[in-house]
């Protein structure tokens, strides 16, 4: 029979890209695998995954998609979209089931590869069908090494980490306080912290975890990691770090509005000087107040660097993170009187999207605002550009602390105890970033790590040699 390798990703979009080009590097390695990538429906907008779905099988008929049914969730009032994706996925445990025995016909199964926290509830399954089960950690080591060593928090104290008004020494990374860890850890009462301890319990017991890092860009927390001493009384299992995985193109929904956008935006960074925009981008979740988005315009101009901005409406409810579409956008109405027209000849605002590789790529840019979502990091790193980092919503204000505290890649950006950011601090960042000495070493550092980027992938690359170990894994089983 033919061998397989079946992927089970998390339904935001940017979780689906990473599996998805996860597969394609197997394919790489050992072109006979046939992937199979299984797609479940989330109640709330994780980016619209048609689009690029189609393009993927259209053009790579070795991956093979799986549409598992739409679960019906009992009532809740929750508006945690960590929660929903939780019991979502639980609730599609049945399903998966029926789809890896339906695979298991027709062929040899050597892995069940799954997102390493919504998805760890259906490696019962894959032990069930004796599949062996791995963790795909899509959000790089340092969060491995927080959420291996979750449990013994868990274990050394009966207060909520909301309450816990304390750094938390993890072993192989920066002192973390514990009001950064991800909201829905925060309060040991909420389902959603039941959640993630049991997925992280589960780690230990993986046939081992695949990580989209790569060993120079995150050393110490590739270490601990491998030699387990974040994993007390635990033997770790194999760590695979395969990186830096990240998408040449995005997805496709909107083509002709898209191609019309990247036209647009790539001919003005075209008459731009060389290193002189700063981009501000912030995924295909996260969303600001009008009010934000004015202090953001204000700083901006005050700035009097160059930009690219990428605007999204802001949400009914005032949340961080988008849980449903808001398609029509004013930028007049959004943006402070006059902005747009004072600032013509310097800025370009963006709604909704930009192709943020071709940007990242492109030599006119010099800085990058970002949310710290590990895509936009690992995009911004293979491309050489330093960043300000900006978190709003799962484990970005984790990755915040790692990109400047641990790889000195980025200028914090500060918001205020109600998550606020004042025009003042987006001004004295940007300039931070593009005019201080600092931000010329972070700038430094970034070129370097690109190097380093591209030789972890090259042929004896630490990144080769890992993807060729868990490959060669496979056939012991």
């Amino acid at each position: 029979m033919e061998e397989a390798i079946v992927l089970y990703p998390s339904p935001p979009i940017g979780h689906l890209i990473s599996m998805v080009e996860l597969g394609k590097l197997l394919l790489t390695q050992k072109p006979s695998l046939s992937i199979h990538i299984l797609i479940t429906t989330v109640p709330y907008d994780s980016g619209s995954t048609a689009p690029y779905i189609a393009s993927v099988a259209a053009t790579i008929p070795s991956i093979k998609f799986h549409h598992l049914p739409t679960v019906t969730l009992p009532s809740t009032k929750t508006t945690h979209h960590e929660e929903l994706t939780f019991e979502v996925l639980r609730l599609s445990n049945p399903h998966v089931r029926e789809e890896l025995l339906s695979i298991s016909k027709n062929y040899t199964i050597h892995g069940f590869v799954v997102d390493h926290f919504f998805c760890c509830a259906a490696l019962s399954v894959a032990k069930e069908l004796n599949i062996p089960g791995y963790h795909f950690s899509s959000s790089g080591a340092g969060i491995l090494v927080v959420f291996f060593y979750f449990p013994t928090i868990h274990n050394t104290t009966t207060k909520s980490l909301k309450d816990l008004n304390s750094l938390l020494h993890i072993p192989g990374v920066p002192p973390i306080p514990s009001s950064d860890m991800p909201i829905p850890v925060l309060d040991r009462d909420d389902k959603s912290y039941e959640n993630f301890l049991d997925s992280s319990s589960s780690f230990p017991e993986s046939a081992g975890i695949v990580v989209n890092t790569f060993a120079s860009l995150e050393a110490r927390a590739v270490k601990t990691t491998s030699e387990g001493l974040c994993v007390p009384n635990n033997r770790p299992p194999p760590i695979y770090c395969i990186g830096p995985l990240i998408a040449t193109e995005g997805p496709k929904d909107d083509a002709g509005t898209r191609n019309g956008t990247a036209l647009e935006c790539l001919t003005w960074l075209d008459s731009q000087p060389v290193g002189s925009v700063v981009f501000l981008c912030f995924g295909s979740l996260g969303l600001f107040s009008k009010e934000q988005l004015r202090e953001i315009a204000f700083g901006l101009e005050r700035s009097g660097h160059r930009f690219l901005w990428v605007v999204r409406n802001p949400p009914s409810d005032n949340k961080s993170v988008a849980l449903a579409a808001h398609p029509n956008i004013d930028l007049d109405s959004l943006l402070p009187e006059g902005f747009l027209d004072r600032t013509k000849e310097r800025g370009l605002v963006l709604k909704s999207w930009a192709p943020q590789v071709a940007v990242l790529n492109h030599p006119s840019v010099g800085g990058f605002v970002s949310h710290c979502g590990w895509n936009s990091v690992l995009e911004a790193v293979c491309a050489g550009v330093p960043l300000v980092a900006w978190p709003l919503y799962a484990e970005q204000r984790l990755n915040r602390i790692f990109l400047v505290e641990e790889m000195k890649l980025a200028l914090p950006m500060n918001e205020s105890d109600n998550g606020f950011v004042s025009s003042a601090e987006v001004e004295e960042r940007v300039l931070g970033l593009m005019e201080s000495e600092e931000g010329k070493l972070i700038r430094e550092r970034a070129i370097a790590m690109k190097i380093a980027a591209q030789a972890a992938l090259n042929e004896g690359g630490s990144s080769r040699v890992a993807l060729s170990k868990l490959v060669e894994s496979w056939k012991d089983k």
